[in-house]
């Protein structure tokens, strides 16, 4: 989808560091309305930093981060996401000792403009085997299971943008299929998304605009048929 208008997420000029290491030098980059991005890179290119930096659980060195315009570069993450924003962690980051309606319905929220359009039953449907294992511990689901979980609850927030970090690591082909399943419907639901992942033909067949980083600087973007149609350009910045 073309994008026009304030982004919903912004980074203009975004440094970060770990201790003596300069993660991100001076990353820009911006996600708006409806809008799917790939984030691209070869592992410690930064990607996750810059995810984890956007929402506030890494601060920024120097740089602005801003929500719908607004500088929240010093606000806490929970201010962050509740400005509509969902995120679905490597990691997956559910409650093991909460069963699967605990870790949904804890999450459960109307939207920033007070849409209630992902609802427990909706989510539910979408992921039929979560309602096989309702009443069970997060900690009795499989990997496959606990990612459902996570982008399940983050999708009871009602988000206006979805953030998937390495969505299908690790996972059993089947499963991912039905990840990219999700995520195309997420798409088609008109919710944003900023998406990772290792597989970038397909991040780039679910994404409008892809973002390519190398050693924490922007190296490549451009719209994602642009990108796929030259690969070998891709290829320099991605192989190993």
């Amino acid at each position: 989808m073309a994008a026009a208008g304030t982004p919903i997420v912004e980074a203009r000029e975004l440094h970060v560091h770990y201790v003596q290491s300069h993660v991100l030098h001076g990353v820009s980059m911006a996600v708006h309305a409806g809008e799917a991005v790939g984030l691209l890179g070869r592992n410690g290119m930064g990607k996750t930093t810059l995810i984890r930096s956007l929402l506030g659980l890494v601060p920024a060195s120097r740089g602005r981060v801003y929500v719908r315009g607004v500088d929240v570069t010093q606000q806490p993450t929970e201010r962050i996401v509740q400005q509509g924003i969902g995120y679905v962690p490597e990691g997956r980051g559910i409650f093991p000792n909460l069963s699967v309606r605990e870790n949904l319905v804890m999450a459960a929220r109307d939207g920033r403009d007070g849409r209630r359009d992902w609802t427990l039953e909706r989510v539910l449907d979408t992921f039929p085997r979560l309602a096989e294992r309702i009443d069970h511990g997060g900690n009795q689901l499989s990997g496959g299971e606990q990612q459902m979980l996570a982008i399940g609850r983050a999708l009871m927030t009602n988000p206006q943008l979805m953030i998937l970090d390495e969505a299908t690591e690790g996972l059993a082909p089947l499963v991912v299929a039905e990840i990219w399943r999700i995520i195309a419907l997420i798409r088609e639901s008109h919710i944003a998304s900023l998406i990772v992942d290792r597989n970038y033909r397909a991040v780039l067949s679910h994404s409008d605009r892809g973002i390519v980083l190398e050693k924490g600087q922007v190296a490549l973007e451009g719209s994602a048929r642009e990108l796929l149609t030259d690969e070998q350009r891709l290829q320099r910045h991605l192989s190993v």
